[in-house]
C-alpha cells in the first residue's frame, strides 16, 4: 500500500513527495523519503557542484533492486523552477538536459528516484569547454580500494609536477574520483588528451599498480585510469551522490592524508550527513583557483603514441588506432 505523499519547504519552493515510505535499500530498511531527506540535507553542498551544469539523473524508480536508467532529457511535467541547457552528443544529436540552479531541483529529482547525479564538466554559459578535469581510477579484478589509493598518491605527485591540484573522492565502490578546476579554454578532445598525459606518467611512474590499457585483456590486476571519462557526453556521479549499492553508499569527497586510512562503505546515507556536519566539506576549496592544461599538452604531444581508442559509439576521430582488441587483430594477420 502505498504511503501518503508529503510536502519539503525547500528554499522559497514546496517540493512534493510521493511514496516517502517505499523500500529504496531493502538490505539496510532505507525508504525512499530517507534517501529524499539525505538529499535535502546535503543539498547546499550538492548544488555548489551542480549549479549551472547540463546534469544526467541515474533513476532507480523501484530503488536499488529494480532496473535503473538514464535521464538524460528533462522529464515532461518537470516543474517551472526546474531550467535546462542543451547539448549536443558525439553523434551531433541536441538534447535539453536538467541544469540545476536551486535546492528545489536536486530535492525534486530525488522525488523521481535519482540516485545518482551525474553532471558534465561544463557549464552552460559554455557547453563546448570543460571547467573541470576529471580523472577516474577504476580497479580491476583482483585489486580494490586500496590499489586505487596507492596510485592517487602517485597521481598526486604528477598533478604537482604539472602544476595542478586535485581534489579526491571516493566513488562509493572501490574506485577513486579526483577533480581539477581548469580555466574553460580548452574543448573536449584536449582536455581528454591531457587526462591521456596524466595517466601515462602515472603508468610509467607506478607500472605494476597503474593502466591506461583500453583493452581488458591488457589490463591485468592493475587499476585504470579511465581516461575516456574525459570524453564529450561521459559522466561521473558527482560527489554527494547516492550509489546503486546494497548499503546505500554515498560518493564522498575526502582529502589526500584520508585517502589511505577511510573506508568508502563508511560513507552512505545515514552516516555521511553526520560527516558533513563535523567536518566541512573538504572541496570547499575546489573553485577557488581554475588551473592550465599547457605542461600536460605539451606532454601528450611530445609522446610518440598519440592517439588512444574512444568509446564505440563515437565517430572515428583524427589520428585514433583501430578499435579492434589486440588479441582479436593478432588472429587476422
Amino acid at each position: 500500500m502505498a504511503s501518503k505523499a508529503i510536502e519539503l519547504e525547500v528554499g522559497d519552493q514546496l517540493v512534493r513527495v510521493s511514496n516517502p515510505d517505499k523500500p529504496y535499500f531493502p538490505a539496510r530498511g532505507i525508504t525512499k523519503g530517507q534517501v529524499v531527506e539525505y538529499y535535502r540535507t546535503v543539498a547546499p553542498v550538492l548544488l555548489s557542484v551542480l549549479r549551472d551544469r547540463p546534469v544526467v539523473l541515474k533513476r532507480y524508480v523501484d530503488g536499488v533492486e529494480g532496473e535503473a536508467f538514464y535521464q538524460k532529457r528533462v522529464p515532461k511535467g518537470a516543474p517551472p523552477y526546474v531550467e535546462s541547457v542543451q547539448v549536443r552528443f558525439p553523434s551531433g544529436r541536441p538534447a535539453d538536459e536538467i541544469c540545476p540552479t536551486s535546492e528545489a531541483v536536486i530535492v525534486w529529482a530525488a522525488n523521481l528516484g535519482t540516485f545518482d547525479f551525474h553532471p558534465w564538466p561544463v557549464r552552460r554559459a559554455d557547453v563546448d569547454h570543460p571547467d573541470e578535469l576529471r580523472i577516474d581510477l577504476d580497479p580491476q579484478p583482483g585489486t580494490d580500494f586500496r590499489d586505487a589509493a596507492r596510485v592517487a598518491a602517485v597521481l598526486r605527485e604528477v598533478l604537482a609536477d604539472a602544476g595542478l591540484v586535485g581534489y579526491p573522492k571516493t566513488s562509493g565502490g572501490r574506485g577513486i574520483h579526483v577533480a581539477v578546476r581548469i580555466r574553460p579554454s580548452w574543448d573536449f578532445i584536449d582536455v581528454r588528451h591531457a587526462v591521456i598525459a596524466l595517466a601515462r606518467e602515472v603508468e610509467k611512474r607506478a607500472p605494476s599498480l597503474a593502466t591506461l590499457a583500453w583493452w581488458k585483456e591488457e589490463r591485468g590486476e592493475r587499476v585504470f585510469i579511465d581516461f575516456n571519462q574525459a570524453a564529450r557526453d561521459r559522466t561521473i556521479a558527482s560527489a554527494w551522490s547516492v550509489r546503486g549499492t546494497p548499503r546505500a553508499t554515498v560518493s564522498t569527497p575526502v582529502t589526500w592524508d584520508e585517502l589511505s586510512t577511510v573506508d568508502p562503505d563508511d560513507f552512505d546515507v545515514l552516516t555521511v550527513p553526520k560527516y558533513l556536519e563535523e567536518r566541512g566539506n573538504p572541496h570547499a576549496d575546489l573553485d577557488s583557483e581554475a588551473f592550465g592544461i599547457e605542461t600536460l599538452l605539451e606532454w601528450y604531444a611530445a609522446d610518440p603514441r598519440g592517439e588512444m581508442p574512444y568509446p564505440p559509439d563515437y565517430p572515428k576521430m583524427p589520428g585514433e588506432p583501430m578499435r579492434v582488441q589486440p588479441s582479436r587483430a593478432r588472429k587476422q594477420e
